[in-house]
């Protein structure tokens, strides 16, 4: 448990009247500061790995962030766990793999561009197929166009030939044909039938 939070748990506890003896406790516990190397100052019991640091603010205080701090001296605050100093160490090694990766880094960048300028410029084949591309475009626009203008040459003389009069069904006449069977002969059912169907 933190002191700052043992003492507020004091403070609730024992009520408002203690409250002078909670701040010359307060008083009497003495934390160590260190800056950063952009000026933030940091707290803790002491700066040894294993105790909690906090950034210090106005207001309150701030566990430190996860992450490699470098203080004023020089010395590297590594924090593995927020608020936990991990351990402090000299700059000197890291100073030097930094720089070390910065210079391979800045030499790949280099490549990287190099090889980019290159692929930037076409070469003469590149050129001749855009080129041809291009002149096949063109022929296919012309060719839209052409066939836009019959498109419109077609509408204007349908709009000038007059509609087509309407056709009208002239069903041919119906003649009846009189047949007359068994005209010698008395007529049966099956004459009858025969002579219906002719007349229908």
């Amino acid at each position: 448990m933190k002191a700052t939070e043992m003492l507020n748990k004091i403070k609730t506890f024992l009520g408002e009247d203690t409250a002078d003896i909670v701040e010359n406790i307060e008083q009497g516990v003495k934390l160590a500061q260190m800056t950063l190397e952009n000026g933030t100052v940091l707290e803790a019991e002491s700066f040894e790995a294993g105790q909690e640091v906090f950034i210090l603010t106005d207001d309150e205080k701030v566990a430190l962030p996860v992450g490699e701090y470098e203080l004023e001296d020089g010395m590297i605050l590594a924090v593995a766990e927020e608020g936990l100093i991990a351990e402090i160490k000299e700059a000197t090694e890291e100073e030097e793999e930094v720089e070390a990766s910065e210079v391979e880094n800045t030499e790949e960048v280099e490549v990287e561009a190099a090889e980019e300028v290159e692929a930037e410029y076409a070469t003469k084949e590149e050129l001749a197929e855009v080129k041809s591309m291009l002149e096949e475009i063109k022929a296919m626009i012309d060719k839209k166009e052409e066939m836009s203008e019959v498109e419109e040459q077609v509408k204007e003389e349908l709009s000038e030939t007059p509609a087509a009069e309407p056709i009208s069904h002239n069903p041919e006449p119906q003649t009846k044909v009189n047949l007359k069977y068994a005209q010698n002969r008395k007529r049966n059912s099956l004459d009858k039938v025969m002579q219906k169907l002719l007349n229908n």
